[in-house]
């Protein structure tokens, strides 16, 4: 399905029991030979695309920009997080198309700001159409950010923690076709085991793979894609 994109992967069906996992379609970015083209530097030759990307405008800046580009930033990654949880069962697009509401509503990521936040703040976010007005969800963003402060105390950096799992570089993959791209690693087993002992939630192995993606601790896009040397 073309119209279930999620953050960068195409999604079809969920078969995992896990809320915060996706199968394994949910969560391989498909940069096939068939993907889209992108114009080169010189404005001559195309250069191939991401498929997922798609043709629409915010996706594909997405996809040339941020997807994959290693961030070493706190607040960043705490977005990240949380709109990661916010995404489990539904198309990247659409936590994409809202990102900007999260943005307002979330108070920037702050995450000192949101573990403060309480009740009234709480009924605020299920009544705000710029997210996904999800229960748990909400109360996970919540709790996500008391544990991600603890972390940040622990380590000195939520970037030092998480980029500990690939021992402080990223993992440069060299994956030709969409069917050679795992749904999960060892790492991102690894992430999710020691983030749910530390009281995150929402974050299974393959959230947890789709953050490494997004975030840069992984390079998966394959290598026929223009953002594979870039990145």
């Amino acid at each position: 399905r073309r119209d279930m994109v999620p953050h960068p992967t195409i999604a079809i069906l969920s078969f995992s029991k896990d809320p915060s996992s996706r199968c394994l379609m949910e969560c391989v970015p498909d940069c096939t030979i068939g993907g889209t083209d992108a114009k080169g530097r010189d404005g001559q030759g195309p250069m191939r695309r991401c498929d997922w990307a798609g043709d629409d405008e915010l996706m594909v800046r997405y996809h040339d920009t941020e997807w994959g580009v290693p961030k070493r930033n706190d607040r960043r990654l705490f977005e990240s997080l949380v709109l990661d949880g916010a995404q489990a069962g539904l198309s990247w697009a659409t936590i994409l198309n809202r990102r900007e509401g999260y943005r307002r509503a979330f108070d920037g990521f702050d995450p000192e700001i949101v573990s403060r936040y309480g009740d009234s703040k709480f009924a605020e976010l299920l009544a705000d159409s710029g997210i996904v007005r999800n229960r748990q969800k909400i109360a996970s963003a919540i709790g996500n950010a008391s544990a991600f402060l603890l972390v940040r105390r622990e380590f000195g950096s939520f970037a030092a923690y998480v980029w500990g799992f690939v021992d402080g570089r990223p993992i440069r993959n060299s994956w030709k076709s969409l069917h050679e791209v795992p749904a999960w690693t060892k790492e991102s087993e690894a992430m999710s085991r020691d983030l749910r002992s530390r009281g995150f939630s929402f974050v299974g192995p393959t959230i947890c793979y789709a953050f490494m993606q997004a975030e840069g601790l992984v390079n998966d896009h394959l290598v026929d894609c223009f953002r594979y040397d870039e990145v």
